[in-house]
């Protein structure tokens, strides 16, 4: 079982490098461990995440505000919300091989890569520190953010009042986030730098219950569009042992990866834990006034908080196939780093001509490909590897009478269309998905 996870990671890892997904940073220096650059096809994949779930949280929805806040903050922020004194994992030491562990994951007290003795568990913060300044002192210590939802709490009042919404309402971020953790691992799965696309929505003390349950809702609806397998999504409850010191409620989205079955988004009923804790430390009023019942409280928050780098890896990995003669990866178009590739059959008889403007023409709305080196069917299997859900190739009857072949890279059906329909005929299909 192991041998067989190993060797889909393996393959993936190898795909993600040779297509321009995903590079090991630092790589002409060895590398540096659980940190990734994203290649040309990696970022575009990463944007598009990135876009489909802003429209969905911002754009379609009239209670929804964005918001971009800083990396560094206030110290004491983080003390408010737990991290400095709680964030924390046990850390165990083997006395024989040297590597360390997180406790919690081991069973027993031995080494699981050479059975030495491992010493007993400290508490280690994941919080990774720096210094605001020239100096290096006590003072002047900041912290790279472990998490953007503490921006957003600190930010409530502001966005309430500048964008004059009523309770419910959210506030929506993306951003970079940093955790210093002891084991990461899984390609991208766990790092210590990803990017957080984080929603919290502020409601009435009692009405909760009912908002996180939309939630729930909502955010599955959202993975299902994306095109990932129905079947290897599910729900995960959190039980009294796994829920957070601020959760009354929570659950996971779970994916089924060719490592176990793990989280890809958590849906927390945070109640007003951090809304409280910060009108306690900053000594701000951060009570909400309704109008209409005429009442005064500290909202409850119901947050929604995915990982984008774990939603890349789910997407690659939900649409990684291999077939006798090629191997695939079956992305939705809506995610598909390049959208379209345009191919002249031969390099002579003014086809590369007809399919550079083509191209040319087709670039300025969406993400296209052009190629004229090798075989058109390796160009077809290139693109195949790199997720490319379409493909145009212009041939003689281009020529003879303003066709061209459009080929589907799941079927590999291929249908021959007029030249003043290409437009429309690619977006329609880009939609249908």
């Amino acid at each position: 079982m192991n041998k067989k996870i190993n060797s889909t990671m393996d393959k993936l890892v190898s795909l993600c490098k040779r297509r321009g997904y995903i590079f090991q940073s630092s790589e002409i220096y060895g590398g540096i461990n659980s940190c990734w650059d994203y290649g040309p096809l990696g970022v575009e994949l990463k944007n598009n995440i990135k876009e489909l779930w802003w429209k969905s949280m911002v754009y379609e929805h009239d209670n929804i505000e964005g918001l971009d806040s800083s990396i560094l903050m206030h110290p004491i922020i983080w003390k408010a919300s737990g991290h400095i004194d709680g964030f924390t994992d046990p850390l165990v030491d083997c006395k024989k091989c040297k590597n360390r562990f997180k406790a919690t994951d081991l069973e027993g007290n031995v080494c699981p890569l050479c059975g030495g003795e491992l010493t007993e568990a400290r508490q280690f913060n994941l919080m990774f520190k720096t210094f605001m300044g020239p100096v290096e002192d006590e003072a002047n210590i900041v912290y790279l953010r472990p998490e953007t939802a503490q921006g957003i709490y600190v930010n409530f009042l502001n966005v309430l009042n500048s964008s004059r919404n009523k309770i419910p309402f959210g506030i929506a971020q993306i951003g970079k986030a940093f955790r210093n953790e002891i084991t990461p691992g899984n390609f991208i799965f766990r790092t210590r730098e990803f990017e957080q696309m984080e929603m919290q929505y502020f409601v009435k003390p009692g009405t909760d219950d009912e908002w996180l349950e939309k939630w729930k809702e909502n955010r599955m609806n959202w993975y299902h569009k994306l095109g990932l397998k129905k079947e290897k999504l599910s729900f995960h409850m959190h039980d009294k042992d796994e829920l957070a010191h601020y959760a009354k409620e929570a659950y996971d989205i779970q994916y089924e990866f060719p490592f176990g079955r793990q989280e890809l988004e958590g849906i927390h009923n945070r109640t007003d834990f951090d809304l409280s804790r910060h009108k306690k430390y900053s000594g701000k009023n951060i009570q909400y006034y309704d109008v209409a019942a005429k009442e005064k409280y500290i909202p409850y928050v119901i947050e929604t908080s995915a990982g984008c780098d774990r939603t890349l890896l789910t997407c690659l990995v939900d649409a990684y196939d291999e077939e006798e003669e090629r191997v695939v990866l079956r992305l939705s178009p809506l995610l598909a780093p390049i959208k379209v590739a345009v191919f002249p059959l031969v390099k002579r008889d003014g086809m590369p001509e007809i399919a550079v403007k083509i191209y040319n023409n087709l670039k300025m709305n969406i993400k296209a490909f052009y190629d004229d080196s090798g075989s058109i069917g390796r160009r077809y299997r290139r693109q195949d590897e790199a997720g490319t859900p379409f493909a145009l190739t212009v041939d003689s009857e281009t020529i003879e009478n303003n066709t061209i072949t459009l080929r589907e890279r799941d079927s590999m059906n291929q249908i021959r269309i007029s030249l003043d329909k290409i437009d429309r005929i690619i977006k329609e299909k880009i939609n249908i998905y």
